[in-house]
């Protein structure tokens, strides 16, 4: 019986592990992506939307300037559109090649971000965002 009773808890254990590691990986809520972009400094946050693997906003920056934003589904992040990247259009062939995609092209920075169409791991057609700092793919459709 202790046995049984043991392996219940064990099981149980791992289960609420698992979910909670789900919930790590969960996108965020509209709601979750308004306080974020406020906490980052944005004011008049409108037209939230998800699109394109990422949330879209529009808002005034700190300085009082109107932005269109992409966001981080899954940090809350946020890329305006007038951003300069750190990476050039090699640099982010070269990454995305190193992570297994094949067949890139129409490789474009818009809006704040690099933006990309592939191959996936599986032979599947994909267009990527890409943060503009840091290489991190932050977006798939």
């Amino acid at each position: 019986m202790k046995k049984i009773a043991s392996l219940t808890m064990v099981l149980a254990l791992g289960c609420a592990g698992m979910a909670m590691a789900q919930d790590e990986h969960a996108a965020l809520t509209q709601h979750e992506i308004e306080a974020q972009l406020t906490q980052q400094g944005y004011t008049d946050v409108h037209d939230v939307d998800f699109k394109d693997g990422v949330w879209t906003a529009r808002a005034r920056s700190g300085d009082g300037s109107r932005v269109k934003l992409r966001v981080d589904p899954l940090t809350g992040k946020a890329y305006p559109n007038k951003q300069v990247s750190s990476l050039n259009e090699t640099d982010v062939r070269a990454m995305l090649s190193s992570e297994g995609y094949t067949h890139v092209h129409d490789v474009d920075f818009n809006h704040g971000i690099w933006t990309a169409k592939a191959k996936n791991n599986a032979g599947v057609k994909v267009t990527l965002q890409i943060d503009a700092q840091s290489g991190r793919i932050i977006g798939t459709n």
